[in-house]
């Protein structure tokens, strides 16, 4: 039943969510403003507001001439450091996005097949291991446990064995890494989802003929998208932001765009004003596939909630 607030209740939300959002959007406003700004303006001290020329409007200076109505603002934006980064740092740029984009791309999709697999395992067999009396409920909670655990634990482990394997500075040994954190929470929200799912869709494929796997593959995962949808998002965000396994396991030819960002400040010193540029780059696409994809995480993640 729907409830009419009063007025003081929704001055108070609104004034939250109003809050709220500048402290979410405000370091964004930041960055981008910095990517415009001289170095002069930035040298100087916090400046918010851009000042532009109209031309199509004039005014009259003291001096009795006729010049372009400038907006109040307290700072000049110039395009100088957005042309650098797409034109004379446009090649390296390009290696660490394009790095930071196969490492992500390809854990993601790992992730999902490996979770959607053992999530289907887990919500539709029944395990039971006698010597430690785990069930399912045992084996899932087992799984997600190993996100418990810091990364950094595991750093000179990793890096002595892909030392040994020769995956140090290789595109599929941050594919590996990255799975392997990803895989744990995959299973869990697609073990949840599953559970969501009615067994009788599958048992009535597979009277008609279906064996197990075609009822995985045309009827489970078709249902499945919230949740696969979901995992692809998570996978791909966590894989495109980790920054300690990036710096630990790559040298040159692998290395992704949070250790680029991190090391600018020992390459070219401080250039906030760059590094502003260079961060807006490379958050762009994640913000953009939240952005595009946003109602399917919370589907995602609520519906074994609601229907198991």
């Amino acid at each position: 039943m729907r409830r009419n607030r009063s007025f003081l209740h929704s001055v108070a939300l609104y004034g939250i969510v109003i809050f709220w959002c500048f402290i979410v959007l405000f370091p964004f406003y930041w960055m981008l403003s910095t990517s415009f700004k001289t170095q002069i303006a930035v040298s100087r001290g916090p400046r918010y507001v851009p000042q532009f020329e109209l031309p199509f409007i004039t005014v009259t200076n003291e001096d009795g001439e006729q010049e372009p109505f400038k907006t109040p603002g307290d700072f000049t934006p110039t395009l100088q450091h957005w042309n650098d980064l797409f034109t004379r740092d446009r090649d390296e740029v390009v290696r660490h996005f394009r790095n930071s984009l196969i490492a992500a791309t390809g854990s993601m999709i790992f992730s999902i097949i490996i979770g959607s697999m053992a999530g289907y395992g887990l919500s539709r067999f029944r395990y039971y291991w006698a010597r430690l009396g785990w069930d399912n409920d045992n084996i899932a909670f087992w799984i997600v446990s190993n996100r418990f655990l810091p990364p950094a634990l595991f750093v000179v482990p990793f890096l002595l064995l892909y030392s040994t394997l020769g995956l140090v500075d290789k595109h599929f040994g941050l594919i590996l890494a990255y799975t392997m954190f990803n895989v744990p929470f995959a299973v869990w929200i697609m073990r949840d989802f599953f559970n969501g799912l009615p067994e009788e869709l599958e048992e009535s494929a597979m009277i008609d003929g279906a064996t197990r796997w075609v009822a995985f593959i045309r009827i489970v995962l078709p249902l499945s998208a919230p949740g696969l949808v979901a995992v692809a998002i998570f996978s791909f965000v966590f894989s495109w932001n980790e920054y300690l396994y990036a710096l630990m396991l790559t040298n040159y030819e692998a290395i992704t765009m949070p250790v680029l960002i991190a090391g600018q400040n020992n390459t070219r010193g401080i250039q906030w004003w760059f590094i502003s540029a260079l961060t807006l780059t490379a958050v762009a696409p994640v913000v953009l596939i939240g952005l595009a994809l946003q109602r399917y995480i919370t589907r995602g993640l609520v519906s074994g909630a609601i229907k198991g």
